[in-house]
């Protein structure tokens, strides 16, 4: 009889908490699907709203970890667990896990301090932590840089918000500096009369502020003459190298 009765509990056991699993592992694994939509459906209102391109994939990434800590409550919840007990636990591990991971939590601070400072947006063009490149996304704990030839770097956002950087994409105008060598017997008159003829013809320099054109110093095999002019940020490559494609001894 006891043999019974232990083997009738198990199966009122089986059957009450079996469904109890059964239903919260559904629930997580429609969940997990619901959320892949909603993230989905999110970047596309957000890629067609006029929130700042910079705020959209920090966005995005909060509502994605919001969406998946609530479906993980739910889910102890539907299988048994006390949530008080579980909500204790959790702040004692999360208190752990936060001394653990102070670097990761530096890293999101650095995030939110840049996106509330925004010393750069999606599109600049910066040079920050010993690299160059144009900012892709501006994640919760990353930020990605393409460089110019079509390099990924990540780079943590807590160096990034404490570290000094260099934009080059805040300002429209930029100074393009060149430095040209000439030999010891060349008139340096003559070779600034070339030079001047060079700028002129480029369309893209400006006349104000006038170009610099200046002996600089005597090097051991030639006399460097250095040429300072202004132009459009966006034309700043373009002036570069097409003048140095003009004078060989750039």
């Amino acid at each position: 009889m006891e043999i019974e009765s232990i083997i009738e509990q198990l199966g009122e056991m089986a059957l009450q908490y079996g469904s109890k699993l059964l239903g919260a592992f559904l629930v997580l694994f429609i969940g997990v699907k619901v959320i892949k939509f909603i993230l989905k459906r999110t970047g596309r209102m957000l890629k067609k709203s006029n929130i700042d391109a910079t705020l959209q994939p920090f966005i995005k990434s909060s509502v994605g970890i919001l969406l998946k800590i609530l479906l993980v409550i739910s889910f102890l919840g539907m299988v048994g667990i006390e949530m008080t007990s579980f909500i204790a636990i959790l702040g004692a591990a999360g208190l752990a896990v936060g001394l653990a991971l102070s670097g990761t939590l530096q890293n999101f601070a650095g995030g939110v301090i840049i996106l509330i400072i925004k010393p750069f947006k999606v599109g600049d063009f910066i040079d920050a932590q010993g690299h160059m490149g144009t900012v892709k996304e501006i994640q919760i704990f990353n930020t990605v840089l393409k460089t110019p030839d079509n390099k990924t770097i990540i780079i943590p956002n807590g160096g990034l918000s404490t570290s000094s950087l260099t934009n080059f994409s805040v300002e429209a105008h930029r100074r393009v500096d060149f430095t040209f060598g000439i030999g010891y017997g060349d008139k340096f008159e003559h070779a600034k009369e070339i030079l001047e003829g060079i700028i002129t013809e480029d369309t893209r320099i400006f006349k104000d502020p006038e170009p610099v054109i200046v002996l600089h110093s005597l090097g051991d095999s030639s006399v460097n003459v250095v040429v300072r002019v202004w132009a459009e940020a966006s034309n700043y490559w373009g002036i570069y190298f097409d003048t140095c494609k003009v004078s060989p001894r750039c």
